[in-house]
């Protein structure tokens, strides 16, 4: 096994010296590289040697000991630097530093190529390599026997810690827990500086923040400190991924054992297998998530008729057939989806997008009066609340207040989507949970055609609206509307006014004055005056029963039908 004392020894590289970091002359080569880029730590593995010229830190104090910092962190074999091209000799601060560390800090002389260096050392250090293939092809065959015969990420991740004698981290896509395995010697437990609930995130937003964002395009452990209220744990992190597409990451709490090149090569074995393991899963949930799907699709569009099999397919699926409920329907729009313009890739974002908002429903379902179910399909979450037979009806005004928080919740999280939120009413029997679901739709529906948006509409605050676009064709709706308000939508048209909106503002505040000019930002006397134009014009009083029901439900065909109005042979 090739060491810094043994290169020291190499003939053919006759002049080489180390000029500080001693302590570490019996490090161990197991690859040699070059490094001319201050960005490259993230990619350099431990025993690595690595030869420079010296022309990236020639001028850089700051960068002169970084360098030497961070080849010790990631436990490097040495550094080695061509003098002449760029130094004249070695810089007093990195000697300094590098005794301070131990790594050692060898000068090459100025006539030996970098590329044939790199092709002496590997010559001698080729035996190595051959008892570490071996190693490495037993411990996957291991790794890849714990997965085929359905160990899970569980034995995956104890086999693994054990081998790399370190506590392990199996995280998702979103940096939640999967599973983790810690050790009796760990100095640091694992429950000191993190949190270990399952499906919930682990590391701190700063800690997350700082791993970079095309880790899965560089398929390399990198390294994070970890900082605590007295201590600091290194970590190095390594994604999990398949085809760019990131199924999670292992941390290793790297506090028991420095990592060797062995370890590197079996973390990225297990990196594999664990991806592989993730893929299977999500095939699995798939599959569960498709039949739950056509349960809910049978449900919400009313085809299930059978007591008896609603009785058994509700408790399969974790309802209560003896509940109450009702539906809430939410919308979503991500706002910057087009941007993946690979058709699988907008799935993917769309589909996690749903699974966090799902998730922060979940969380805030403590403060709903009852249990709720959440689904996705079709850009839309489904929430059905349902609460036991016993308890008062929820009122409108409670589902809308629910709904007005989700609203919030997610808006907040997810200021990139808009959202608009439907709901239905509540029915006594879940087998009439489809009239929910319908007319959560339907509130949808009005919604979009009002041009409504980031709102939350109870299908009760559109039915009339319901009624009058499902049971009246549209025709009948134009000559009800001209027949009712006609002569008051032609004086807008002509003078520019403004009495349609003002006659609807004043019906719904009850035909107050005073409460109607505060709302509208009028003066008293100025709304009474249009009051009175209004009355001149439609040649009434305004206090006919009948003629009042009448004006309502013209003013709610104004707001239905909207801007087709305008284009009626009568505004032309």
């Amino acid at each position: 096994m090739l060491t810094i004392k043994d290169l020291l020894e190499i003939k053919a590289l006759e002049g080489i010296k180390i000029v500080a970091g001693e302590q570490g002359i019996h490090n161990k080569i197991s690859l040699v590289n070059i490094i001319e880029n201050p960005d490259a730590f993230d990619w350099l593995t431990p025993n690595e040697l690595l030869l420079t010229t010296g022309y990236i830190f020639q001028d850089d104090e700051e960068l002169q000991n970084k360098i030497i910092q961070e080849l010790s962190k990631v436990n490097c074999a040495g550094l080695v630097i061509k003098m002449r091209r760029y130094l004249q000799k070695t810089p007093q601060n990195m000697i300094d530093i590098a005794n301070q560390y131990g790594l050692p800090l060898l000068e090459l002389p100025y006539n030996y190529i970098l590329s044939k260096v790199i092709s002496i050392i590997n010559e001698k250090a080729s035996g190595r390599y051959d008892l570490l293939n071996r190693k490495s092809l037993d411990m996957h065959n291991t790794l890849f026997k714990v997965a085929l015969e359905g160990g899970g990420i569980e034995s995956i991740s104890s086999k693994l810690a054990e081998t790399i004698n370190n506590p392990i981290i199996f995280l998702d896509q979103d940096w939640n827990l999967l599973h983790f395995t810690d050790l009796d010697v760990n100095p640091v437990p694992l429950a000191y500086g993190i949190d270990l609930k399952k499906n919930r995130p682990t590391f701190s937003k700063e800690f997350i923040d700082s791993i970079p964002k095309d880790l899965n395009e560089m398929q390399k452990l990198i390294t994070r400190n970890y900082h605590l209220e007295d201590l600091t744990v290194k970590c190095r992190i390594l994604p999990v991924a398949v085809a760019n597409y990131i199924y999670g990451y292992i941390v290793i709490w790297q506090t028991v054992h420095d990592l060797n090149e062995f370890d590197y090569i079996v973390l990225e074995q297990a990196s594999t297998i664990v991806a592989l393991e993730r893929i299977k899963q999500k095939e699995i949930e798939d599959v569960r998530l498709k039949i739950k799907q056509e349960f809910f699709d049978d449900l919400l569009t009313g085809k299930i008729t059978s007591s008896e099999t609603l009785q058994t397919l509700c408790d399969l699926h974790g309802l209560n057939v003896h509940y109450k409920y009702y539906c809430i329907v939410i919308s979503m729009i991500r706002d910057n989806l087009q941007d993946h313009h690979d058709l699988i890739s907008r799935k993917y974002e769309s589909d996690n997008i749903a699974k966090k908002c799902m998730n922060l429903i979940y969380k805030h379902s403590s403060t709903v009066n009852g249990e709720i179910t959440c689904l996705y399909r079709n850009q839309q979450i489904i929430v059905l609340v349902g609460q036991q037979e016993g308890k008062q009806d929820m009122t409108v005004n409670e589902t809308k207040q629910y709904a007005e928080e989700i609203l919030q919740l997610l808006s907040q999280y997810q200021a990139e989507t808009s959202f608009l939120i439907g709901i239905g009413k509540e029915y006594k029997q879940i087998r009439y949970v489809h009239k929910s679901f319908a007319e959560a739709h339907e509130a949808l529906r009005l919604m979009h055609r009002f041009e409504e948006s980031g709102a939350v509409a109870h299908f009760a605050d559109h039915s009339i609206y319901h009624f009058l676009d499902s049971n009246i064709n549209e025709v009948q709706l134009k000559d009800f509307f001209l027949e009712s308000l006609g002569t008051v939508f032609e004086h807008d048209l002509l003078h520019g006014t403004s009495y349609l909106i003002t006659l609807e503002n004043y019906f719904i505040y009850h035909m107050n004055i005073s409460e109607t000019a505060k709302e509208m930002f009028i003066h008293r006397n100025t709304l009474i005056y249009r009051i009175e134009k209004i009355k001149e014009i439609l040649k009434t009083d305004l206090k006919s029963y009948e003629e009042l029901l009448q004006i309502q439900l013209a003013l709610r065909i104004y707001r239905l039908l909207g801007k087709s109005l305008y284009h009626d042979e009568f505004a032309d």
